[in-house]
C-alpha cells in the first residue's frame, strides 16, 4: 500500500470541528490559511499524508466536520463605466462543505 496526499479545502467555520476529529482519530495534518471561492473569503487547506488504507476514513472525518450552508452576501459593483446602472442586491450562495483532493504520494521522509 502506498501513500496519499489528501488536500481539503474548508470553510474557516468549519476549521476547529475537522481539525479536533482528525486529532481525536489520530490522523497528522498540516493547516494553512487559505483564500478563494466564489466569494474570495477566508478558508483553510488542510494537508494530509496518510497511508492509502485510510483514505475512507479520513474523506468520512471531513465530510462530518465540514457541511455545506447558504449565506446571504451583497456582491461587490462592478469597475467601469456602468457603475451608475448597476444596482448591487443580496443573493443567496451556497458556501462552506469541503474541495478534496486525494494525490499519489511519490516519496515521503520525515526528519
Amino acid at each position: 500500500m502506498g501513500m496519499k496526499m489528501v488536500i481539503a479545502i474548508v470553510q474557516d467555520k468549519d476549521s476547529p470541528k475537522l481539525a479536533q476529529n482528525l486529532i481525536q482519530a489520530g490522523v497528522r495534518a498540516t493547516k494553512l490559511a487559505s483564500t478563494g471561492g466564489f466569494l474570495h473569503a477566508g478558508n483553510t487547506t488542510f494537508l494530509i499524508g496518510t497511508d492509502e488504507e485510510r483514505v475512507p476514513e479520513v474523506l468520512s472525518l471531513i465530510r462530518t466536520s465540514c457541511r455545506s450552508r447558504e449565506q446571504v452576501v451583497t456582491p461587490m459593483s462592478p469597475m467601469g463605466s456602468q457603475v451608475e446602472s448597476y444596482v448591487p442586491y443580496p443573493v443567496s450562495v451556497q458556501v462552506g462543505g469541503a474541495t478534496i483532493f486525494v494525490l499519489d504520494v511519490e516519496r515521503f521522509e520525515q526528519y
